[in-house]
């Protein structure tokens, strides 16, 4: 299943959930890092644990963040956070949640930090 990616700019992009197998495809698109803005267990069972995850980003190349938001409830120690990692994690950066919208709306507000 090919992934639907938001390139916002050249350094970031936005997509909903990833499955591990798709992180190759990541890869393939110029991706040096991956930021999970997803809490565990928040899709059920189904969804694919942040470790499983991040074991198979690392295995090729990647580097990753875990950073969990709940939708609709943002926190301003969050924003912050993605800000950093914004500026520290090697580009271009691909970060998902449910929808990629959350992951998207965080990326906003952390270009508001200065």
């Amino acid at each position: 299943m090919s992934l639907t990616i938001a390139c916002h700019n050249d350094v970031f992009g936005s997509t909903g959930q990833i499955e591990p197998m798709q992180l190759e495809e990541i890869v393939a698109h110029g991706y040096k890092s991956v930021i999970n803005n997803r809490p565990d267990f928040e899709g059920g069972p189904s969804q694919p644990l942040n470790e499983v995850i991040e074991a198979k980003a690392k295995s090729l190349g990647l580097h990753y963040a875990y950073l969990p938001v709940v939708s609709g409830s943002i926190t301003p120690e969050q924003v912050i956070e993605m800000a950093r990692l914004l500026k520290t994690l090697p580009g271009p950066i691909l970060a998902f949640c449910r929808s990629g919208a959350r992951s998207t709306n965080l990326y906003q507000l952390a270009q508001q930090v200065r």
